[in-house]
C-alpha cells in the first residue's frame, strides 16, 4: 500500500462526500466495520464522528488503528482505502456539536437534526492508502 500524500485526482475523490465504510478492532481484536461519515481535513487527518455511547469509541480508544473505504457515488467499482491510527479525540458537546454539523452539511446540506446526545470526534492520521478503479495507483 502506497503512503501519503494521495495523488492530487485521488486526493480530490476521497475529498467527496463519498459512501463510506470504518473498520475497527473489537478487544478480542476481530474486525468490526459500520458505515460512516468522515471528513478529510485540510491537515491530511481524517475527522469521524460518533455517538459517544457507541462501543466502538472505547473498542478504538483500545486499538487506535483504523481502515476506511469510501465508494464513489454511482461507481462502488472506484473507491479509495486508507488505514491509520486515531492520533486526537475531543468531545464535540463542548463545540455545540460542531463537528457533526460539518459533516452532516458535508453531506446533506445542512445541520445534524439530533441534538440532544453527546457526540465525539476523532481524527485518523493516514499511514497507507489504496485506490483502486479510477483512484487505482500507478
Amino acid at each position: 500500500m502506497p503512503r501519503p500524500p494521495l495523488p492530487d485526482d485521488v486526493a480530490e475523490l476521497f475529498r467527496r462526500p463519498n459512501p463510506a465504510v470504518v473498520a475497527v478492532l473489537l478487544p478480542s481484536g476481530a474486525p468490526m466495520s459500520v458505515a460512516t461519515w468522515y471528513l478529510v481535513e485540510d491537515d491530511g487527518t481524517v475527522l469521524l464522528n460518533m455517538d459517544a455511547e457507541r462501543a466502538r469509541v472505547s473498542w478504538m480508544r483500545e486499538h487506535p488503528e483504523v481502515a476506511l473505504t469510501a465508494l464513489e457515488e454511482g461507481s462502488w467499482y472506484t473507491h479509495v482505502s486508507i488505514r491509520g491510527r486515531v492520533v486526537r479525540w475531543e468531545e464535540d458537546r463542548e463545540k455545540a456539536l460542531a463537528d457533526i454539523d460539518r459533516l452532516s452539511r458535508h453531506y446533506g446540506g445542512q445541520d445534524y437534526p439530533t441534538r440532544d446526545r453527546a457526540r465525539i470526534s476523532c481524527w485518523v492520521e493516514v499511514t497507507h492508502w489504496h485506490g483502486w478503479g479510477a483512484a487505482k495507483a500507478d
